[in-house]
C-alpha cells in the first residue's frame, strides 16, 4: 500500500438466510485509490459496499475507518426524500456548512437539475443526478458509488468521469459500464463466491486477470479429478480386503470429494450463463425504414427538426444524445409508433418487430415470472417454433426454480431486465428495437447479449448511453444533440466522436458554470466594517493555511511515519483534513466578500 488505508475490512463474514455471502474478506482502500468493485449480479457487490459504508454490520470481522474520515455513499436506487432538490443535496454538506446552499446550486447547475424542483415524481435520471450532487457536494474523504451511470446520459457520464479523475479521496465504484471503469479505475476488487481478490490495476486489466484465474482453477480441477479417479480405482480393487487397515485413506477420499464440491461445485453453479439466442424470423424486405424530412414539436419546443434517413435490412443503428433531447420521440416516429408533424415515414414489407422498453412498461407487476413467459397458458414457452418447459427456459436466463411463481414486482432491476429479454427473445422478429437495454445488466449477461446481437440476422435499432456497447455493436450512429441538430455518422460511438462537428469546449462549460454561480443572489448590499477587516486579513490566513498543508503533506509522505509513530500519523491526518476544510472555507469567504465589494463599487 502506498499509504495507510482510510477504509479496511478484516476477516469479515456475513450471512443471509443462513447462507454465507462473504467469508474471510480482508481488503482496504487508501486515499487516492480509485477502485472498481466487480462481480456477477447477486454476488454481493452492493452489500459489500454497504458494509464499507457502515450501513450493514457484518456477522464477524472488523470494519476500520480512519478517524475523521468523511464517507459519502450513493445507493443503487436513490430515493430523494426532502421537499426540494436543493434541500436534499444540502444534506450532503457537513452540519456546520449547510447554510452554504450555493455549493449545492453550483453542482446542480453542472448536472442540469433545477434546485427548486420538487423531489416528488422525479425520473430515474433526475434522482441519480441529485444523489450524485449530494454525494459530491461535501467533498468527502471516501466516495462509495453503486451504479452511478445508470440512467445518466452521455454528457452526464463524461462530466462524472472528469470529476472522479480529479477526485483526491478514496473511491470505490460499482458499474456495468466498461468504458467508464476503464477511464477512472486504478485498482480492482473482484468479488467471487464470497471471496474478494485485489489487483493493483484498473478494470482495463480485469478481463485478462479473470481469464488467467479461471484457467488456473480449471487446471486445479483437472488435477483433482485425476487424483479422484486414481483413488476410486484403488478403492474398487482393495478396500474390501483391507477395510480396517485403510479406513484412514477412505476418510481422506471422502474429504477430497467434499473439498472438490466446496471449491468447484459452487463455481459451476455461479458460472451458469444466460443462454441468449434470438430467432431472426422471416426475411424482411431490403428497405426497412425510409424517413423523409420528418419533424416533431411539443408546443413551442421543436424536438425533432427535419430529418431524413434510410435503414436497410441488416443495418445496426445506434441512437445517442442527452436525456430529453428527443431520442425516444425519433425512435417512435421511425418505427411507426408516433405520427410526425411533418414529413413521411415508409416502413418496409414483412416486418416483425420486437421491442425492449426502457421503462419495463410491458411487464405486468402482478404477474408471476411463469405467467409472464407463458402468457398464462400452460407450462411451455414457444421458442423459435419449439416448445420449452418454462422452468428450463427460466434457467437459461439465470432464474432459479423457486422464482417461477415470484411476482414481477418482487424482482430486482436486473432480474426484470432478464425477464423482458427472455420474453422478447422467444418471439421471432426481423427488427429488434432496444431502448437502454444495458441498464442493470451484469457484465456476463451483457457479454452474451452482445454475442447474440452480433449473430442476429435482422435489423437493429438501439438507444444506449453505453459507449463500449455501441462500439462493439452498431454500424452507424444517429446523434440527437439536444441543440436542434441531428446527425448521422458511419461506425460506432468512437467513430462519431472523430467525425462530429466541434462541440462547446470544457472552458466554455466552466465559464457558464461561473456565470451561474456569479448570478446567485447576494445576501449583503455593502461591506460592513467587520467584513472589510475580515477581507483584509484573509490573504494572510490563506497563505498560512497553504504553508501548513504543504508541511503536513510532506510529513505524511514519509512511508515510515505510520509504523514509527501511529499517534503522530493520526494527529497529522486529522489536522490535514481540518486545514484543508479551513482553507476551502476561507477561499469561499474571500470570493464572497470580493464579489460583494465589486458589486458595491459598481453601484457607487
Amino acid at each position: 500500500m502506498a499509504s495507510p488505508p482510510l477504509l479496511s475490512l478484516r476477516d469479515v463474514r456475513l450471512t443471509f438466510g443462513g447462507n454465507p455471502l462473504f467469508e474471510g474478506v480482508t481488503t482496504w482502500v487508501g486515499r487516492g485509490d480509485k477502485t472498481c468493485l466487480v462481480g456477477r449480479n447477486g454476488s454481493g457487490k452492493s452489500t459489500l459496499l454497504k458494509v464499507l459504508a457502515g450501513q450493514i454490520l457484518p456477522d464477524s470481522g472488523e470494519l476500520f475507518v480512519q478517524p475523521g474520515t468523511r464517507i459519502a455513499y450513493l445507493p443503487q436506487d436513490p430515493a430523494p426524500d426532502a421537499d426540494t432538490v436543493r434541500d436534499y443535496v444540502v444534506l450532503g454538506l457537513p452540519a456546520d456548512e449547510r447554510d452554504q446552499t450555493y455549493r449545492a446550486e453550483a453542482l446542480l447547475a453542472e448536472l442540469g437539475v433545477d434546485p427548486d424542483r420538487s423531489t416528488v415524481g422525479m425520473s430515474g435520471g433526475e434522482s441519480r443526478r441529485a444523489a450524485l450532487a449530494r454525494a459530491l457536494v461535501g467533498e468527502p474523504d471516501a466516495l462509495l458509488l453503486d451504479e452511478p451511470t445508470n440512467h445518466l446520459d452521455l454528457p452526464a457520464i463524461l462530466w462524472l468521469e472528469e470529476r472522479l479523475k480529479s477526485y483526491g479521496g478514496a473511491l470505490v465504484v460499482i458499474s456495468h459500464d466498461r468504458r467508464f471503469l476503464e477511464q477512472i479505475s486504478k485498482q480492482t476488487l473482484w468479488l467471487e463466491q464470497g471471496l474478494v481478490r485485489r489487483a493493483e490495476f484498473g478494470f482495463a486489466g480485469f478481463p485478462a486477470w479473470q481469464e488467467e484465474t479461471y484457467q488456473a482453477a480449471e487446471a486445479e480441477l483437472e488435477r483433482m479429478d485425476n487424483l479422484l479417479r486414481r483413488e476410486l480405482h484403488w478403492l474398487a480393487r482393495g478396500v474390501t480386503a483391507r477395510r480396517k487397515r485403510n479406513m484412514g485413506r477412505l476418510r481422506a477420499l471422502n474429504g477430497l470429494r467434499q473439498e472438490r464440491a466446496q471449491r468447484f461445485g459452487a463455481r459451476q453453479d455461479a458460472e451458469r450463463r444466460a443462454q441468449l439466442a434470438v430467432d431472426a424470423g422471416d426475411v424482411s424486405g431490403r428497405l426497412v425504414i425510409e424517413a423523409t424530412r420528418i419533424s416533431k414539436s411539443y408546443g413551442d419546443k421543436l424536438v425533432v427538426p427535419e430529418f431524413s434517413t434510410r435503414i436497410l435490412r441488416g443495418d445496426r443503428v445506434g441512437l445517442i444524445g442527452p436525456n430529453g433531447a428527443g431520442k425516444t420521440t425519433l425512435l417512435r416516429m421511425l418505427t411507426g409508433d408516433l405520427e410526425p408533424d411533418g414529413g413521411t415515414v415508409r416502413l418496409g414489407t414483412n416486418l416483425e418487430a420486437a421491442y425492449f422498453d426502457q421503462r419495463r412498461d410491458r411487464l405486468d407487476p402482478e404477474r408471476s415470472v411463469w405467467d409472464t413467459l407463458t402468457d398464462g397458458r400452460g407450462d411451455n414457452v414457444w421458442v423459435r417454433g419449439q416448445p420449452r418447459h418454462v422452468v428450463g427456459y427460466m434457467k437459461d436466463f439465470l432464474f432459479s426454480d423457486n422464482q417461477a411463481r415470484t411476482p414481477v414486482s418482487a424482482l430486482s432491476g436486473g432480474e426484470r431486465n432478464r425477464l423482458l429479454l427472455a420474453k422478447l427473445l422467444a418471439k421471432p422478429s426481423n427488427l429488434l428495437i432496444l431502448d437502454e437495454p444495458t441498464n442493470d445488466l451484469d457484465m456476463d449477461t451483457l457479454d452474451l447479449l452482445e454475442e447474440m446481437l452480433a449473430d442476429y440476422e435482422g435489423t437493429l435499432l438501439v438507444v444506449s448511453h453505453d459507449r463500449d456497447f455501441l462500439d462493439r455493436l452498431v454500424t452507424s450512429v444517429i446523434a440527437v444533440e439536444g441543440d436542434g441538430t441531428i446527425g448521422e455518422y458511419a461506425g460506432g460511438y468512437s467513430d462519431y466522436l472523430a467525425q462530429r462537428p466541434t462541440r462547446p469546449s470544457e472552458a466554455a462549460r466552466i465559464e457558464a458554470r461561473a456565470e451561474t454561480i456569479a448570478a446567485r443572489p447576494k445576501v449583503q448590499a455593502k461591506l460592513s466594517y467587520k467584513d472589510q477587516r475580515e477581507l483584509d486579513e484573509l490573504p494572510t490566513r490563506l497563505e498560512k493555511l497553504a504553508t501548513e498543508i504543504a508541511k503536513l503533506e510532506v510529513e505524511l509522505a514519509d512511508p515510515a511515519l505510520y509504523e514509527k509513530n501511529p499517534a503522530r500519523f493520526d494527529l497529522a491526518v486529522k489536522r490535514l483534513d481540518a486545514a484543508r476544510d479551513e482553507l476551502a472555507a476561507a477561499e469561499e469567504r474571500w470570493l464572497e466578500l470580493e464579489s460583494l465589494k465589486e458589486e458595491m463599487a459598481a453601484r457607487s
